[in-house]
């Protein structure tokens, strides 16, 4: 037992499980919190974001790019309100994100006497946002409840969590031990679920594997190859499973190609998806056969119909059907055809969009990381960017967070190794975050920003003028000079006109090490939706 503040028990437990960065910004609530990381500042960076929103943001990047779970921290209720866009991104894409939020005294809690930073039912706020939430009364209860945060992103369902500290708690001495991480609960493939699936593949003859944002990671991008490549069966990625497998691979295809397999499928297997459309509805696969194989019960239950269900870590059963399924002939050149159509037919409907993902795919070294923003050639690339390695692809899921990318991005840099980080954002998503130039700036991030600028909210626009008869309203901009921006924070900048211009200005940019913005500015885009939305 050791003599300490709740701030520097909660700071040696963070240490204890292998955290080296918040992301965070100060305040009178938390000041125990910091004054405990400033004496550990040699072992764990503080990096210090200009609007709370991006606390959350920058940790779910930072854990997307690394694969190691991401640690925000801002103040009570304003703070708690802002942060909570990042964490509802985090928990639509099931990521790894510890929010470490403030509260008033605890002996005002739920008082309503207007304390600094008080709202309402503070508590429940969070755990809406969230897998696991606390708050602990006891100052000597933290570093236990830090591990058993950690234990819960890394079990199960891998969703953000959060701890709620009130100011007397983290400024308290006690004698406390911080103790070692707790063990996660082992992933197994239970075994009459794995040879009931086997059967089932051995009955087909056109199987489909359809993989979700639950099937990433290292091991299990080389597991989906491997189960393909012995199947010889088609990979349907979902927009959230981009980057399960190499999109280079004889076997990847895009979300959209699930409306033609469905024809002639005879079985379909889905790993780590919700297995839904937009529209809460399950996909349509015709005729086949269904297999969900998801960690999350309420994944595999209504409005669903799966001929089998198991509840399972994707990745372990993908692991047992690897080593247990024999290799066998499958689709063969009609899987080769299909890859054909489909590049032709995004080509076709979205050339000027891809022209550009190109251009950024070309920039980017294969393991670099893509950060997609809800933009017109962000849509596009949910099916057109060629995702080549694992933790190189970022997007806001069903949550559809608008100027997300950027400080999402800074965070993936500040995770990625060393590798290049490239954001695509719009003039109307990077309104949202347009200050985090200054973080990008202060900390040496080399991210780079590629800027489309057609001074609206692009898409709003387009479906004004099309299904609204050009009944125009709330959706044109008005923007700053974003050359003289850049020069205000001090970061590069520059101005090009065609995709070949991105490509160089990505290039260089990459090359220098600098923070940057390139900007180009587009007008309308043909609409990408007819790949988006399933036709049933």
């Amino acid at each position: 037992m050791a003599k300490m503040t709740g701030g520097d028990a909660l700071t040696l437990a963070l240490l204890s499980e292998g955290v080296e960065t918040v992301f965070g910004i100060p305040g009178v609530q938390l000041d125990g919190l910091t004054d405990g990381m400033y004496r550990k500042q040699d072992e764990i960076d503080l990096l210090v974001p200009r609007h709370e929103q991006s606390t959350t943001y920058m940790a779910d990047g930072y854990h997307r790019a690394s694969g190691k779970p991401g640690v925000a921290m801002v103040v009570p209720g304003p703070g708690v309100l802002n942060a909570g866009a990042g964490m509802a991104t985090a928990y639509a894409c099931s990521s790894q994100v510890m929010l470490l939020a403030g509260t008033i005294p605890s002996r005002l809690v739920g008082g309503g006497l207007g304390a600094l930073h008080e709202i309402p039912r503070q508590s429940e706020t969070v755990q809406g946002l969230t897998k696991w939430s606390v708050r602990p009364t006891r100052a000597e209860e933290i570093p236990e409840l830090v591990h058993e945060g950690f234990r819960q992103m890394r079990t199960g369902r891998p969703r953000p969590v959060a701890l709620e500290l009130g100011p007397d708690l983290l400024h308290a001495e006690i004698d406390v031990e911080v103790g070692d991480p707790f063990a996660a609960e082992a992933r197994i493939a239970p075994a009459e679920d794995v040879a009931a699936l086997l059967r089932l593949l051995a009955e087909s003859e056109r199987p489909v594997l359809h993989v979700g944002g639950g099937v990433r990671g290292t091991r299990a991008f080389a597991l989906i190859a491997a189960l393909a490549e012995k199947l010889d069966a088609p990979v349907v990625m979902s927009e959230n499973g981009r980057g399960a497998i190499d999109a280079r691979d004889p076997h990847a295809l895009p979300a959209f190609a699930l409306w033609e397999l469905r024809a002639t499928a005879d079985l379909v297997v889905s790993f780590g998806s919700r297995f839904l459309t937009p529209f809460g509805q399950q996909l349509n696969v015709g005729d086949a056969r269904i297999a969900l194989v998801n960690v999350e019960a309420a994944d595999l239950g209504s409005p669903r119909r799966p001929d089998l269900a198991i509840r399972a870590d994707a990745t372990a059963v993908l692991e047992a059907l690897v080593a247990e399924a024999p290799a066998r002939e499958g689709w063969g050149e009609e899987l080769r055809r299909l890859r054909a159509e489909c590049e032709g037919r995004i080509r076709e409907r979205v050339a000027p969009q891809m022209a550009f993902v190109d251009a950024i795919r070309a920039a980017l070294p294969e393991d670099g990381v893509y950060v997609n923003e809800l933009t017109q050639i962000g849509y596009v690339s949910t099916y057109g960017f060629p995702v080549q390695a694992p933790h190189s692809y970022v997007w806001p899921g069903y949550q559809g967070t608008l100027g997300y990318a950027m400080p999402t991005a800074l965070g993936a840099a500040v995770g990625s190794g060393g590798r290049p980080v490239v954001a695509v954002t719009g003039d109307g998503g990077i309104g949202w975050s347009l200050q985090e130039f200054a973080t990008a700036k202060r900390y040496g991030i080399p991210l780079v920003t590629v800027l489309f600028e057609d001074g609206r909210f692009g898409n709003v626009w387009r479906i004004q003028r099309d299904t609204y008869g050009g009944r125009f309203i709330g959706s044109d901009l008005v923007n700053p000079d974003f050359a003289l921006l850049a020069q205000a924070f001090g970061i590069d900048f520059v101005d090009v006109e065609d995709a070949d211009g991105v490509r160089t200005a990505i290039e260089a940019a990459i090359a220098a090490r600098r923070p940057a913005i390139v900007r180009v500015r587009v007008d309308v885009f043909p609409s990408p939706w007819s790949l988006i939305h399933e036709k049933h």
